[in-house]
């Protein structure tokens, strides 16, 4: 096991220099400049210029992108131009409004797609065909559209939820919990019946393995032959379904938080992409990185969990 995430965390450090550096070199070919944002339209050339050359931003993109690498190295990711505050501060006052709404859509898709998932499975028949259809009905619907119809519906004609805003969980847990109700629900949803179909085929593959049909005829109770072994043999590939989905739901954020007017990771990059703020985009770009990473490398431990031999491997 020690091994796996060792080697797991070996690879991961060239993987986040090759990004790290498509990002940065990138963000300096993406039409416009910091110091034009700063300025305006109406800035003349030489003014842009000689505010490009006080930000260092003239300078060759390797060596920008060397000086940023040697802060990096230290856990220095530099300080935002547009807003004079240092990157990993930025970073951390809005680290906890993605990951809530990340991890809270998680455990939704989770608990739902796997509680259908087996449902459909074990049961069957109508129930099982019925499953299959919604969940790819509900998969194929835009998080977006479903965002709005959620405002429309519960937090305007309804008003049982708030439709924009979030309040920090120190603050008041259950306003916290209330401002993430409408954004979970949809974040999860769409994930949820993923889950569910991937719950559902990989029961039934199990369901039909020659080592199921042996314990049933050797007499052994359903309940305990479901959840015993037919779940363990598809808890591999939903574990590493739902370390895909986990990956997704950080992406999703960032249209979410923009519909809830949520201060995320995810508004935060849109703001930086408008203003050209590349440090903070790379700031960003860093920690999406190192949470796939680490994502994967629990993914690793959770098989090596259920399937020792994994390890061995």
């Amino acid at each position: 096991m020690i091994g796996v995430i060792v080697r797991r965390l070996l690879l991961a450090i060239p993987l986040m220099l090759i990004i790290s550096l498509i990002v940065f070199v990138l963000g300096t070919l993406a039409p416009g400049s910091v110091a034009e944002s700063m300025l305006g339209s109406s800035a003349t050339p030489e003014a842009v210029a000689e505010l490009n050359r006080q930000l260092g931003v003239d300078r060759p993109v390797l060596v920008q992108y060397a000086a940023w690498l040697q802060g990096a190295v230290t856990g220095d990711l530099g300080m935002s131009i547009s807003g004079g505050r240092p990157v990993v501060e930025i970073l951390a006052s809005r680290m906890a409004v993605t990951l809530s709404l990340a991890v809270g859509a998680l455990l939704v898709a989770l608990l739902l797609g796997i509680s259908i998932g087996v449902l459909a499975a074990v049961r069957g028949g109508l129930i099982g065909r019925a499953v299959e259809v919604l969940s790819v009905l509900v998969r194929g619907l835009p998080n977006f559209w479903l965002a709005m119809i959620a405002v429309l519906f519960f937090g305007v004609t309804l008003m049982w939820v708030p439709v924009s805003g979030y309040v920090s969980f120190g603050e008041s847990p259950i306003e916290w919990a209330h401002a993430l109700v409408l954004p979970v629900a949809v974040l999860g949803l769409s994930e949820a019946a993923l889950i569910a179909i991937v719950t559902r085929a990989e029961m039934l593959s199990a369901m039909r393995s020659d080592y199921v049909r042996s314990v049933r005829a050797n007499g052994y109770p359903w309940k305990r032959i479901v959840f015993k072994h037919i779940g363990k043999n598809a808890g591999g590939p939903v574990m590493t379904m739902t370390s895909l989905v986990f990956v997704g739901l950080l992406g999703g954020t960032i249209l979410i938080e923009q519909i809830f007017a949520m201060p995320g990771l995810g508004a935060q990059m849109v703001a930086s992409t408008q203003t050209h703020d590349l440090p903070v985009i790379q700031g960003l770009a860093v920690f999406y990185t190192a949470m796939v990473v680490v994502v994967f490398l629990l993914t690793d431990v959770v098989h090596g969990i259920l399937n020792p031999k994994v390890v061995a491997k």
